[in-house]
């Protein structure tokens, strides 16, 4: 009985983990559809422009696949698609992933990455959705701003000899110190039509890697989001627990 409760516990985790974290392709694939669908009825129809959001549709679609298939190595806790993993070049990828969003809440981004970071060991997929989950939760924290700039600004450094740390701030209300505790519980949101899975997924991956992450208050406004992680020699050859 007791294996049955904690095998359907772990089927709901995992159910409530993908859905959670397809939510944002497919509302990239749906927004493309419709932007595609507006340049073709133009009296004079732009075909770069709708290849171009067709183009959008099928990578998010793929990266609709991978997560899922993420999700379920995450929980049968296998390792088969770790590699060496560029933190910056990662970083680059999600920003320009999301840069429709940051356009549309007229969000300002500052970008400060080191230069010389040595890789990390990680399932690139999954530390993609670590840094999605941040960012958009970033991006929410601001939306209702209007008295100062929605500023953003993503900072990756060498920490320690053999440490990345990535630190994501925002310039939103900043998080409440009863909630700190819990930030990164299962289900614990403080959002109206929050999952309450984000931040739980983003520690869960986190700490699956050798890594950490912790939340702390920006002054004078905001937050700011830290993930730790081990990193390696650039000269490392992928062995068979990385492949």
């Amino acid at each position: 009985m007791c294996k049955s409760r904690a095998r359907q516990t772990t089927i709901g985790k995992m159910t409530a983990w993908i859905v959670h974290e397809v939510r944002q392709p497919l509302a990239a694939i749906v927004a493309n559809a419709n932007a595609g669908l507006r340049w073709l009825q133009e009296p004079e129809p732009d075909i770069d422009e709708a290849r171009a959001a067709l183009t959008r549709i099928v990578r998010e679609g793929h990266r609709t696949s991978d997560i899922i298939s993420s999700v379920k190595r995450m929980f049968e806790k296998t390792h088969s698609d770790r590699s060496l993993v560029n933190v910056n070049g990662l970083i680059g990828e999600v920003l320009s992933l999301l840069r429709a969003k940051f356009e549309n809440h007229k969000i300002a981004l500052k970008s400060d990455q080191a230069d010389g970071l040595r890789p990390v060991v990680a399932d690139r997929v999954q530390l993609e959705q670590v840094l999605v989950n941040l960012i958009l939760n970033a991006v929410d924290a601001m939306c209702f701003v209007v008295d100062r700039e929605k500023l953003l600004t993503i900072k990756s450094e060498a920490y320690e000899p053999n440490q990345v740390r990535i630190s994501i701030q925002d310039s939103g209300p900043g998080v409440d110190s009863d909630h700190m505790q819990h930030i990164f519980d299962d289900f614990f949101t403080t959002k109206p039509h929050g999952m309450g899975m984000g931040l739980s997924i983003c520690r869960s991956i986190v700490e699956s890697l050798g890594g950490r992450i912790w939340v702390e208050t920006r002054s004078p406004h905001g937050a700011i989001f830290c993930v730790q992680l081990p990193s390696v020699h650039s000269s490392v050859i992928s062995s068979p627990e990385l492949s």
